[in-house]
């Protein structure tokens, strides 16, 4: 779990800056929007695939560079 320590002296803002940074590093936000509704998971794979032979089609494509 990711926490941030306050001490006495520490500014909210600050901390809650400081949170979200961390946050953003560990990618929570983005496991947050890919989590807020249910895909199934036939779905999934097929956005997977696709998502590879796109990458596949680039890669062949600056390949020839």
């Amino acid at each position: 779990m990711i926490s941030v320590h306050l001490k006495k002296k520490d500014d909210l803002q600050r901390s809650l800056r400081r949170l979200k940074k961390i946050m953003l590093r560990e990618k929570v936000f983005d496991e947050l929007r890919k989590r807020r509704y249910f895909q199934k998971p036939s779905t999934l794979r097929r956005a997977r695939k696709k998502a590879a032979q796109f990458k596949a089609m680039i890669q062949q494509r600056h390949a020839d560079w």
